[in-house]
């Protein structure tokens, strides 16, 4: 027993024969008293909001049901983000880095003469004279 309960008196529970030895087996398996068991059952039926007599499958699908809406109203969020922000602020980064970049021109000392170019004058021949 718990220190907490030590100085408590006990009580009795009228409680039918087979439930009181499924009950003990529980708490056994728990490795609790008989006390703390019956205990620990009614607070998570009081936090829980929930009632023994109650089936619990419609309260936990409507649970993954509403989980399943949240996780899906986060992807939309997430995916306009990408659409409204991240990518036209990307595509703006990368044509201004594009513009950026400077143009490879040549030295001023570094001076190529591909064109030959041709004489203004030529000379005559000496027989054409």
């Amino acid at each position: 027993m718990d220190e907490e309960y030590k100085k408590e008196q006990f009580e009795t529970l009228k409680i039918k024969s087979s439930v009181a030895k499924k009950f003990r087996r529980f708490s056994r398996a728990m490795s609790k008293s008989q006390s703390i068991s019956l205990l620990l059952m009614l607070e998570f039926f009081e936090d829980n909001g929930i009632s023994p007599t109650e089936s619990m499958g419609p309260k936990m699908q409507t649970l993954e049901n509403l989980i399943k809406k949240r996780i899906n109203g986060v992807i939309a969020i997430l995916k306009d983000i990408e659409k409204g922000q991240t990518k036209p602020t990307v595509a703006m980064m990368q044509s201004l880095f594009q513009e950026a970049e400077p143009k490879k021109q040549p030295l001023i000392l570094e001076k190529k003469n591909t064109e030959e170019k041709q004489p203004k004058y030529q000379e005559r021949n000496q027989q054409d004279s």
